[in-house]
């Protein structure tokens, strides 16, 4: 499934994921640093959502958001959705 998510306080503008389940196979941020948000992304590629968020929610970048913290937030909310689905 392909989510897409708007970061806040972070130069990415937007983060575009490609999930299946419980799975992250692959994301892009769109802006910001372009080398920290492939790096990010190739480390992300195949690990569980469950695993992910604990990991990098509580990352900050100078004491301000980050985007390992803000990717742990759309990999948040693409399960918030997926459980407001299922619970259709």
């Amino acid at each position: 499934m392909r989510f897409s998510y708007i970061p806040k306080g972070v130069c990415a503008t937007r983060i575009d994921m490609e999930l299946e389940g419980n799975v992250l196979c692959g994301c892009t941020f769109i802006g910001g640093c372009n080398g920290n948000g492939k790096g990010l992304a190739l480390l992300a590629k195949g690990r569980r959502i469950d695993e992910l968020i604990p990991l990098l929610k509580d990352v900050a970048c100078d004491g301000h958001a980050s985007c390992p913290a803000q990717l742990a937030a759309a990999l948040q909310a693409y399960q918030n959705q997926a459980a407001g689905e299922y619970a259709k």
